[in-house]
């Protein structure tokens, strides 16, 4: 009897350790449905039409140098905490490569095992 008492504790054990888990990644699934759902909605209520910050340098605590896309136009400024200065204006060729709308869109979509591969011809060989 004891035996057997010990055998349903230990099921009833299991069983709400599965329950948990179910429950567990039923709340991981819906996070990160609401966190796309938000971000996608975020992403459509954009109001910067003719603004888009193109690349940002940290230089030292609140100070910073980006480069802008103020519609044709390529503004580099500095900004802190209390000030912004136009430093420059390129031209897109002095800017280099930029990657293209379909570039952007690829972003994130790297296999796991691509970005292993990519990773693995950087490490120098013994």
């Amino acid at each position: 009897m004891y035996i057997a008492a010990m055998q349903l504790s230990s099921v009833s054990s299991f069983m709400q350790l599965i329950f948990v888990l179910i429950i567990f990644i039923f709340v991981l699934v819906i996070t990160y449905v609401a966190t796309r759902w938000i971000a996608g909605y975020q992403k459509g209520q954009s109001f910067n039409r003719n603004l888009k910050v193109i690349e940002t340098l940290k230089i030292a605590q609140n100070k910073y140098i980006q480069i802008i896309e103020a519609g044709d136009e390529y503004l580099v400024i500095a900004h802190g905490k209390d000030e912004v200065r136009l430093l420059t204006k390129l031209t897109r060729e002095q800017l280099g490569i930029l990657p293209s709308e379909e570039d952007m869109a690829k972003v994130g979509t790297d296999s796991f095992k691509e970005l292993l591969e990519k990773f693995r011809k950087h490490i120098p060989k013994k």
